[in-house]
């Protein structure tokens, strides 16, 4: 088998989710209500579903993205985002629409605010969502904002479609714990693994420590599903077969976080397809979201090579 036939036949990072384009706004700080500031710069990246695809790519994984783009200036920086790291786009562009911005009001922190527009990206259907052609062993991303009102029938009744063995993987987002009680069941019974930052999972479990948080949402997720909580600088916490560890972070500079929960899922996805455990994939993926935090940009995520050389570095500055 060659390289080639070997990277077909192994399994894929797939993402149902909406790729953006994310229009960074460089604020000096945010203005109170009503009045106004003055930005450094502005620059449009590829974002949202891009992200999770193209950190995966760089560390060597398929990666797929069942979502739709637009026709447009926004959709062709989608499109040669992906196509610039192999990424595969299965649907067809949109007609006579662009895809929607996300501006981004990012703080000299690193700190950000969103506001979010729709366009072609929420066009998508269930017949546009099949065209990935999940099989056993891929891992298949989901988002939170799929579920709102306008894209939640076509990602449902996609996924009462996809066959057992596909891993469902779910970024809950923000409004997650605000949909429909009846949704949001129906979409934890599906997932095999939830990956979030601290607070989604605070918010939707109420518990204030992340053990039990995590605790919490096994009970309610699909037989075996992991969870995987981001903490920030800290790292993140992996429970699964009824235990739970603390994978340390890299503590860094941050210039701009945007995209770093993402960059960490798709580093983590890549990382277990390659054989890695849970809590190497988990280190590794610790060190990819460190080193995006140092650069502006969501879709600016290390490749696999960038965190060895990080992770052999740190390992000296142990020593």
């Amino acid at each position: 088998m060659t390289v080639s036939d070997s990277r077909s036949a192994a399994p894929r990072v797939l993402h149902t989710a909406q790729a953006l384009v994310d229009v960074v706004i460089e604020v000096p700080a945010m203005p109170p209500r009503g009045g106004n500031v003055h930005a450094e710069r502005s620059t449009a990246y590829a974002g949202g579903a891009v992200t999770i695809l193209v950190a995966a790519a760089r560390f060597g994984a398929r990666a797929v993205h069942g979502g739709t783009v637009g026709t447009g200036p926004h959709g062709d920086l989608i499109r040669e985002a992906l196509s610039g790291d192999g990424v595969e786009l299965v649907t067809d562009p949109v007609p006579d629409v662009d895809t929607g911005p996300c501006y981004v009001l990012l703080e000299p922190s690193g700190e950000r605010t969103f506001v979010v527009t729709f366009g072609a990206e929420r066009a998508v259907t269930a017949e546009d969502f099949a065209r990935l052609e999940p099989r056993p062993g891929d891992w298949l991303c989901v988002s939170g904002y799929t579920l709102l009102d306008v894209t939640r029938d076509a990602l449902l009744t996609f996924l009462d479609t996809v066959p057992d063995g596909v891993q469902v993987v779910l970024d809950p987002g923000a409004p997650f714990a605000d949909l429909p009680p009846e949704v949001i069941e129906r979409m934890l019974r599906r997932t095999t693994l939830w990956t979030s930052n601290a607070a989604e999972a605070r918010q939707l479990t109420g518990r204030d420590h992340l053990g039990d948080a995590a605790a919490v949402l096994r009970r309610r997720l699909a037989p075996g599903a992991v969870v995987v909580l981001r903490d920030g600088e800290d790292g993140c916490h992996v429970h699964c077969s009824g235990r739970g560890t603390h994978v340390p972070g890299f503590p860094q500079r941050a210039i701009d976080t945007n995209g770093a929960g993402d960059t960490h899922t798709g580093a983590l996805l890549a990382e277990l397809i390659r054989g890695s455990d849970w809590e190497e994939a988990a280190l590794r993926a610790n060190a990819a979201a460190a080193l995006k935090v140092t650069r502006r940009g969501p879709v600016t995520g290390p490749t696999r090579a960038e965190v060895e050389a990080f992770l052999e570095g740190s390992d000296e500055e142990q020593h």
